[in-house]
């Protein structure tokens, strides 16, 4: 009930993301204009996580995951129902919001709920199955579309993975519930046993919902609380995220550049997007064992080098093999930053108030993500697609550099 749910509405999701552009041309959108209808997925998670972390602090987890699973149906029969492009787009932009709520719900129940112990793994499986619908999302789109021949067969496999993750949320086993309870049996053992053999000291945290309930504070004041961490730790981690979300818009450009056909191209970007798969609970466990930074270090090297690599084999002899090396690099580094993201804003995240400050952290990481793709485009419009490369893998570089200083910093030690 913790993973599952997870990967139901990834899988869905992924399911729909290649085919929006194709939808969108279906309504006469030229080309910019399908990229742009795509792009709203982006922005509106990077516009819903705020309100996604009141609505969580307010509701909990398990009504959040309900109502985004509801609201995100509402965008897909929009998108089933409608004949214009901007209710393609509001459609579009609605399923992107409540990604954001879907997402932050689970961050946040994790955070309060995981030991520190063993945080990072179970945050990487989070990630992990995140990604599974990146992945495998895509495959299933093109068996449905063998079967069907209709690209909206993908929108109601999606409607259907939206529905199934409601009733499973709504109906099933409550996570958070099975969290308390444990943690009142805790206390009354304790409350039992002889004075000498209580904790040392307790916290005096009532346990009633999702977050403690002491000092609880509102969005605005949250961030103002943790502004520091923030613009730092948070700016290191909008370095990452906008490393990562270079990758789908460098490679397959890059490919074109040198001229290998569509299939090639295909082939190495999947060859790196099933390193980047495998690897993502390897990351987990580097981060449990021997800390933080010894996983979002040597990613953002990998990344950051790969790219500038890159940069310099555009007219090579071999400008082909090496295309395929330097992308498997960037997939290898990409699958060993699975969950740091998830688990650095978790690690950092205040215990009265986790879900305020984890939208304000979610809408710094995505701003990230969402910008590289603009850097990437107006840096190859004014110098070269290698320019962009170089560029990208200095930003990987000094993001390296910025977790270095601020992870030890922020960030509390391992048990």
């Amino acid at each position: 009930m913790v993973y599952g749910p997870t990967a139901i509405y990834s899988l869905g999701q992924g399911a729909i993301l290649p085919l929006l552009p194709i939808v969108a041309r279906e309504f006469g959108a030229d080309l910019a204009t399908a990229a742009l209808v795509a792009a709203m997925l982006v922005v509106g998670q990077l516009c819903g996580n705020l309100p996604a972390g009141w609505l969580v602090a307010r509701v909990g987890e398990r009504y959040t995951m309900v109502l985004a699973s509801g609201v995100s149906l509402l965008g897909v029969a929009g998108m089933l129902l409608s004949r214009h492009l901007g209710v393609l787009m509001v459609s579009v932009f609605v399923l992107g919001m409540s990604a954001a709520a879907f997402g932050l719900a689970r961050h946040s129940f994790m955070t309060t709920r995981v030991p520190l112990a063993f945080r990072a793994r179970a945050l990487s499986l989070l990630g992990g199955s995140f990604r599974l619908g990146a992945f495998a999302g895509p495959f299933i789109a093109a068996a449905l579309l063998a079967i069907f021949g209709d690209e909206h067969s993908s929108i109601w496999f999606f409607g259907a993975c939206l529905l199934l993750v409601g009733l499973l949320v709504a109906f099933g086993p409550d996570p958070e519930e099975r969290a308390i309870a444990a943690e009142r049996a805790a206390r009354a053992r304790r409350a039992a046993e002889p004075a000498d053999a209580l904790e040392p000291e307790d916290t005096g945290e009532a346990v009633t919902g999702s977050i403690p309930t002491q000092a609880r504070l509102g969005m605005f004041a949250t961030i103002r609380a943790n502004r520091r961490v923030l613009s730092r730790l948070g700016v290191a981690a909008a370095s990452l995220s906008f490393v990562r979300a270079s990758r789908p818009a460098i490679l397959p450009l890059w490919g074109l550049s040198i001229g290998l056909d569509s299939s090639t191209i295909a082939l190495i970007v999947g060859i790196a997007g099933a390193l980047e798969f495998a690897l993502f609970y390897a990351s987990g466990q580097v981060m449990d064992r021997f800390g933080r930074l010894w996983a979002a270090v040597p990613a953002l090297v990998l990344m950051g080098g790969a790219m500038i690599a890159l940069a310099f084999t555009h007219e090579a002899g071999e400008a082909a093999m090496w295309f395929g090396v330097f992308a498997s690099v960037i997939g290898v580094g990409n699958g060993l930053s699975s969950g740091i993201l998830l688990t650095l804003g978790a690690d950092v995240a205040p215990k009265a108030s986790p879900a305020a400050f984890l939208g304000a952290w979610r809408t710094i990481t995505d701003a990230g993500g969402a910008l590289s793709p603009l850097v990437v485009s107006a840096l190859t419009a004014v110098a070269s697609l290698s320019v962009a490369a170089g560029a990208i893998g200095v930003v990987g570089l000094l993001g390296a550099l910025a977790f270095v200083r601020w992870v030890p910093r922020f960030v509390p030690n391992r048990p």
